[in-house]
């Protein structure tokens, strides 16, 4: 049976690197995929990984029919047995619906990775979907770890390392960005409660950081 797998953690949870590695698993075996990803740190048509891995793959836009994108292939004789589609978060609910009619009408595997929730922690539109969708949810057991050493559970957007709470919802940034660019930093739940990134809490008295670790 063809499921609908959708795979979530932060930034930096080898969410890409999982991607590759599963397009890699299947392909060995002789199955047929196409990957698709959205807004990748390293530009478009690309899946990249933080650990320097990355592959050409299919830009999602706005008008990308998953469902028409299939079928043209299957017609040209291209063997399409799943699907890695990763950024999913970035995709519409409608994108994500029609990934699921791949799955029951035409017996596809999807594996969908991304992130869940935004700088705000609201959940995207894609990533909710998913979750009301997919035969499978499973968190990566890869722990992105916020500065104090916790795990980090929320994904914070920063200027300057000064945490923001307002702004458009997608905003490419990456964990390695430049200083005065839009960044993103992995933050424990208290810390992004708190909006303290690392550098907040590297000019924070060292008093005050010992406090903070101690609680």
């Amino acid at each position: 049976m063809a499921e609908l797998a959708f795979f979530s953690g932060t930034m930096d949870s080898g969410k890409s690197t999982l991607a590759l590695q599963m397009d890699h698993n299947h392909a060995a075996r002789g199955r047929g995929g196409v990957i698709f990803t959205r807004n990748d740190r390293a530009g478009t048509d690309v899946l990249s990984s933080r650990l320097g891995l990355r592959t050409a793959a299919y830009e999602v836009g706005d008008a990308t029919d998953f469902w028409a994108e299939v079928v043209t292939r299957r017609m040209r004789g291209d063997r399409v047995d799943y699907l890695i589609c990763d950024e999913a978060q970035f995709y519409s609910p409608t994108q994500v619906e029609q990934l699921a009619r791949l799955v029951d009408e035409m017996g596809v595997d999807v594996f969908a990775f991304g992130i869940t929730a935004d700088f705000r922690t609201r959940l995207f539109p894609g990533s909710q979907r998913l979750i009301e969708l997919a035969d499978r949810v499973e968190e990566l057991q890869v722990q992105a770890l916020c500065w104090c050493g916790a795990r980090a559970t929320h994904n914070a957007r920063t200027v300057d390392g000064i945490m923001v709470v307002e702004g458009a919802q997608v905003v490419v940034g990456d964990t390695e960005a430049d200083p005065g660019e839009v960044a993103y930093e992995v933050l424990c739940r208290r810390h992004h409660m708190r909006r303290m990134t690392s550098v907040a809490a590297r000019v924070a008295s060292p008093s005050a950081q010992t406090l903070d670790l101690d609680v």
